[in-house]
């Protein structure tokens, strides 16, 4: 590790406390992912809309771009909106709420990596300010304090007055 002032390890601490503090929202929102297109408890894909803020029917990319999928355009479908169009997806290897929840998962799975990694670096640099010299500035090898050589019992003294 390179050195650096005082100022830039601390910046360099802060960062990373914040980026372990987004790792810690990115795996709720992974969770959250996972939940929803697993449809775990009230959770509904038909019913909620929560992807979207309740402004557009949502739908996965994964749904038409999945590995095998066969997508076929609905024509003159009566359950189709003004701006939007129904297909007809066949012939996924992988049904795409299984591939959303499988992304989430390797999401969480490298924002924990990236967790641990944070918190260790953070270490090593509280471990690196810790051991900073005063004396003989950053390295702690280039300042030796003089040995004792006497051993002289040190006495107050008292003054009148």
């Amino acid at each position: 590790m390179g050195k650096c002032s005082g100022r830039c390890t601390l910046v360099a601490f802060c960062c990373l406390q914040l980026y372990a503090a987004w790792l810690v929202l990115w795996v709720g929102w992974n969770a959250f992912i996972i939940c929803f297109y697993l449809e775990v408890g009230q959770l509904s894909q038909d019913r909620d809309f929560i992807m979207t803020f309740n402004t557009s029917l949502h739908r996965s990319w994964w749904m038409e771009n999945g590995p095998g999928c066969l997508v076929t355009p609905v024509l003159n479908s009566r359950l189709a909106l003004e701006d939007h169009h129904v297909i007809s997806v066949t012939g996924c290897l992988l049904d795409y709420p299984y591939i959303e929840a499988l992304s989430s998962a390797l999401q969480i799975f490298l924002a924990l990596f990236g967790f641990v990694f944070a918190c260790y670096v953070s270490k090593v640099f509280l471990e690196e300010e810790d051991s900073f010299d005063f004396i003989g500035g950053f390295d702690s090898y280039g300042y030796q304090a003089p040995q004792k050589t006497s051993h002289l019992q040190l006495q107050p003294l008292y003054t009148s007055g």
